[in-house]
């Protein structure tokens, strides 16, 4: 997937311009300063197509395995709620 940089006043005088990239399924990298702040991507993304662009950009690593599922790290105790336990640990 194709990827534009634009600052704030690049984009607010070429709005328009950068939908047109967004509609053609190209995202847009929104700077301020420089500093990436945002993503103008395309919306009819499927989820395949949106995790390959997290992928390409390095924000995500998955290696198409399902996650093992995970024992609770704490144990609730019986009659007792995690909002209970959660005040009984404040006082």
């Amino acid at each position: 997937m194709a990827q534009s940089v634009a600052s704030i006043r690049e984009l607010k005088s070429r709005l328009s311009h950068f939908l047109r990239l967004a509609r053609g399924g190209e995202s847009v990298v929104i700077t301020d300063r420089g500093v990436p702040v945002g993503r103008l991507v395309p919306i009819e993304q499927d989820l395949d197509e949106r995790v390959a662009a997290l992928r390409a950009a390095r924000q995500l690593q998955w290696s198409g395995r399902r996650l093992a599922p995970r024992k609770p790290a704490v144990r609730v105790p019986a009659g007792k709620s995690v909002a209970q336990l959660i005040i009984e640990d404040r006082d």
